[in-house]
């Protein structure tokens, strides 16, 4: 288990030497044009649709465009939002596709064309919804600071911080981890073939390997820094827009590659650390518990023994280390290496196992849970403390503390560490100060 020094967040980050200049920011090629694939199921169904429909929808490679539902609400539906219903009727199609597709009047129930997403269907309600052509999506460079740990001519390592995308996707085209990228490798511009990929990319893993593949030959040098095709960098995996911490980008073909078989054989090593709702028990352990996507909320995975295949549930398994007990057991420091990759991998065990992240409001760890769990088991005096701090969590406390994985070109096993950053560091500090408890 990694020593974290009782988290004091002294130490400065280390890389080990490889003998490159660490910000020779040369490019001898870059990643060409790719198009993004989900590492899940290529399956689709689409309510009530008959055998040579489901073969056309199959064929589509989950684009969906033009893909209609024409079918009335069964008895067991209750009370739905429009937008939930049709999510739930086409399966693989995102929900924000869905809305898309609602707002551009595709969407009419008992024969009145309805715009609010929100719309409420009932028992009986006939719905028919055409899913809207998908646009392609293009992301521009933008000066966007990074924190770069790490770079040479084949990869960078990027210390990303919270609140920050990783990809472009519909309606958040701006402002991404790609975005910054295409600005410091003095790229103009990105295109992504398939769109509604990249959307349920965002918000949509801890660490999830991101399969990637080659959409046409690279056809041209580099002259005055610029590349003439539009191009991407090499995104290998991805963190959930609300994780801070290490990710690697590659540079190049054969350096996407290399580290992609590292993602697919779980070789690569990979630290996080968490602020959770309570304390595990037992202190330490192994999850083996697949996970799948919750069918009530698309934004959500589930952890649960038995999953039905309609969740297209998916092997996944994590080791955790309680390193403190903080606040008399109101909430604990814990560290997290992953076996597997899983999207919201650690978000989803830690809401199994009845602790949540701190702040992770999407898998139950709200403020609300928080301030009662601290004022439950301390002196009455921490009240305002713990209100004050409760107020300022703005997202999972969860961080990418290390990342070591064997280098593509010189064959060396590399390591790197980030301490987290000021929003993860100050609350911790806080609940050490009013108790904190090793844990050995």
């Amino acid at each position: 288990m990694l020593s974290l020094n009782a988290l004091s967040w002294t130490s400065t980050p280390s890389a080990k030497a490889l003998g490159i200049n660490p910000r020779n920011s040369h490019l001898s090629r870059v990643h060409r044009i790719i198009r993004a694939f989900c590492s899940s199921s290529n399956s689709t169904s689409a309510g009530n649709l008959d055998s040579d429909d489901s073969q056309e929808l199959s064929c589509r490679l989950n684009n969906f465009s033009g893909i209609k539902l024409e079918e009335t609400v069964g008895l067991d539906s209750g009370k739905l939002r429009l937008d939930s219903w049709i999510s739930s009727r086409i399966s693989g199609v995102s929900r924000a596709r869905v809305q898309s597709s609602i707002r551009s009047g595709l969407v009419s129930v008992n024969g009145r064309v309805i715009s609010k997403v929100s719309h409420v269907v009932r028992e009986g309600d006939m719905v028919n919804c055409t899913i809207e052509q998908l646009q392609p999506l293009r992301a521009e460079a933008e000066d966007i600071p990074l924190d770069i740990v790490y770079e040479d001519d084949h990869l960078l390592v990027v210390n990303k911080p919270a609140h920050m995308v990783v990809h472009p996707a519909p309606g958040n085209a701006t402002g991404t981890l790609v975005n910054g990228i295409l600005h410091h490798c003095r790229l103009s511009t990105v295109s992504f073939s398939n769109p509604e990929v990249l959307h349920e990319a965002d918000d949509a893993s801890d660490d999830e390997f991101c399969a990637l593949s080659s959409d046409q030959d690279y056809n041209g040098g580099i002259s005055s820094g610029l590349y003439e095709a539009s191009v991407r960098p090499g995104i290998v995996h991805r963190l959930d827009k609300g994780t801070s911490g290490l990710l690697v980008v590659a540079k190049d073909d054969n350096s996407h590659a290399h580290l992609a078989e590292q993602f697919k054989k779980h070789t690569i090593k990979r630290v996080y650390v968490s602020l959770t709702c309570g304390v595990p028990s037992p202190t330490c352990g192994r999850i083996e518990i697949p996970i799948g996507r919750d069918l009530n909320n698309r934004l959500r995975m589930i952890a649960a023994p038995g999953l039905n295949t309609r969740q297209k549930a998916r092997y996944a398994a994590s080791r955790y280390q309680v390193i403190e007990i903080l606040a008399c057991g109101g909430c604990a420091l814990v560290e997290w290496r992953l076996e597997t990759g899983r999207t919201h991998q650690i978000r989803a065990h830690a809401k199994y196992l009845g602790v949540p992240l701190l702040g992770d409001e999407v898998y139950g760890g709200t403020k609300s849970m928080a301030l009662s769990l601290l004022q439950s088991r301390n002196p009455s005096s921490f009240r305002g403390l713990f209100v004050e701090l409760v107020a300022r969590i703005e997202r999972p406390c969860l961080h990418a503390l290390s990342l070591g994985f064997q280098h593509p070109n010189t064959g060396e096993n590399v390591h790197f560490s980030q301490i987290p950053p000021a929003d993860f560091t100050e609350i911790l500090g806080q609940l050490r100060d009013i108790r904190a408890e090793k844990v050995t």
